[in-house]
């Protein structure tokens, strides 16, 4: 077994609310990861510290665990941006409180970006019903750049490691959906996005999530481009409908 000496620090960044049924299948996928030299940030975003006990009790004695509470509920954006102030390591990744990651996710990630010099990348995925039964997929694109994904967002956002080099040029804005999308079109007009077509992670979809109500991630994908990318009135209309065309698309290819 190799040192943890010589392994690269990695900080895994989770934003919590609300997510007492799935947040201890979440740490038990990363307490499984073949690769064990990193510290997890749980940001804790709501007022009621009930689960905040639970989490506590789920991750003691484990030093590399780390739980900032934020006392009351900002938001998932003000969560990761906070994480990411905080976070030490060489690599910082990220994952939802409801999501899992393969075994090797970690190690064949930083492999990938090691070898290849690689400033952000992310992975292939696997959609989850409510029952945990695999219902899709999203695969990877090798590069993916600015112009591509003003069309369409096809990286998901628990799959995403970055190099710490570029941690001061990730920033989540604060909506209620899509903020993953605002960061990553930024961080596109100069940073190249490399995909790992591997699925390493699992993607819960659940009835009540914000990625699925539609009115609100419509009216959220036309401030993507208005507001935060500025274009016009007109020209956002226009990615809109092209960003809801891409989606149609991607549901059907994503169905197994």
């Amino acid at each position: 077994m190799i040192s943890l000496f010589f392994m690269d620090f990695i900080s895994i960044i989770i934003p919590y609310y609300k997510k007492k049924k799935f947040i201890k299948d979440t740490l038990r996928s990363i307490y499984s990861q073949s690769y064990k030299n990193f510290e997890v940030i749980i940001v804790y975003d709501q007022k009621d510290i009930s689960d905040f006990n639970y989490i506590k009790r789920l991750v003691h004695p484990d030093k590399r665990f780390k739980i900032i509470n934020n006392k009351k509920n900002f938001g998932v954006s003000y969560s990761r941006n906070l994480g990411i102030k905080c976070a030490k390591g060489k690599y910082i990744a990220f994952l939802d409180a409801d999501d899992l990651w393969k075994q090797d996710k970690l190690k064949l990630q930083h492999d990938f970006m090691k070898k290849n010099k690689l400033l952000y990348t992310h992975t292939s995925y696997a959609i989850l019903n409510s029952r945990k039964k695999i219902i899709g997929k999203m695969i990877a694109k090798y590069q993916l750049n600015y112009n591509d994904l003003l069309k369409t967002c096809d990286i998901g956002l628990s799959t995403v490691m970055i190099d710490s080099k570029i941690k001061h040029k990730i920033y989540f804005p604060n909506i209620r959906t899509k903020e993953d999308y605002c960061a990553w079109l930024k961080i596109s007009k100069t940073v190249p996005i490399y995909g790992l077509n591997k699925i390493l992670s699992y993607w819960k979809k659940t009835k009540n999530s914000l990625s699925s109500n539609l009115i609100e991630s419509i009216k959220n994908g036309f401030l993507v481009y208005y507001r935060h990318e500025k274009k016009s009135f007109i020209i956002s209309l226009i990615y809109l409908f092209i960003l809801s065309y891409y989606s149609v698309i991607k549901k059907i290819k994503q169905k197994v």
